[in-house]
This record gives C-alpha cells, sequence and structure tokens, in this order.
C-alpha cells in the first residue's frame, strides 16, 4: 500500500491533485482490523502453517504489538492526523506522517526511503514530481 501511494504522489502531482501518507502505527485496542483481516482460501496450504514451524506466529505477533503499544495508545489519533492533514492549505500538506504511539522503527526506514526516492528523482531530472503544482488547462 505504501508503494502505492509513493507512485500515486508523483504520478499525481503534475496534475495539481496533492496527497499524503498516513502511517498509522499497529492499535491492538480501538479497532478490530486484525480480528477482521482475510484469510487464505487455499485451505490446506493454511492448515500446513497453522500446523507447521509457524503455527503460533501470528499470535506472537500480536502478543509484541501489545507489549510495545502503550496503554494509552488512542486509535482516534489517527482520524485527529487525517483531518489536520486536509485542513492544511495546499502545498504545505506533508508527504507522509506517522501516528505510531509504539514507535516501531517505521517512521526510520521510511525516512531513508523517502530521502533516497527525492535523491533518485533529482538525479534524473524529475524533482518537479516531488511536489504538487497548481494544474489549470
Amino acid at each position: 500500500m505504501d508503494a502505492l501511494a509513493v507512485s500515486y504522489t508523483a504520478e499525481l502531482n503534475r496534475w495539481g491533485i496533492e496527497t499524503s501518507i498516513i502511517v498509522p502505527g499497529a492499535f491492538t485496542s480501538g479497532t478490530n482490523h486484525f480480528a477482521h483481516a482475510g484469510s487464505p482460501a487455499d485451505k490446506a496450504r493454511q492448515a500446513e502453517y497453522d500446523n507447521g514451524p509457524y503455527a503460533h506466529l501470528g499470535n506472537d505477533i500480536m502478543k509484541g504489538f501489545a507489549a510495545t503499544a502503550p496503554a494509552d495508545a488512542d486509535v482516534a489519533d489517527v482520524a485527529k492526523a487525517i483531518v489536520s492533514v486536509v485542513d492544511l492549505p495546499f502545498g504545505k500538506r506533508p508527504f507522509r506522517v506517522h501516528i505510531d504511539p509504539a514507535q516501531d522503527g517505521a517512521e526510520i526506514v521510511n525516512g531513508v526511503a523517502d530521502r533516497v526516492r527525492t535523491e533518485m528523482y533529482r538525479n534524473i531530472g524529475l524533482s518537479d514530481l516531488l511536489s504538487p503544482v497548481a494544474f489549470s488547462l
């Protein structure tokens, strides 16, 4: 999803359409998105995972998330961040906003990737793809 959002940004900037990527951390309470995550259609393959060396991985991941999430983590902060970004004037919206109370490292990784992307666009003469421009016909 992140790569798609990054691609949309470059694709839409010349049309004057500004985008921002909102990156929520893993909130283990206040939402049930983990409970409603999809499951594979291939039930035989799923059974192999359920009974193989990864049998408890899903539970281990959820325990790890729960251990790193602060007790006061509020999923409503994601909605507040979206409203805050939308309220900013054209050209002032940030490329990416992290809302991650657990500070899982995604902000650091994305920061490096964003710097590499920026450098590449500049090196190939396409730095205009990094910022939206007012478009008119």
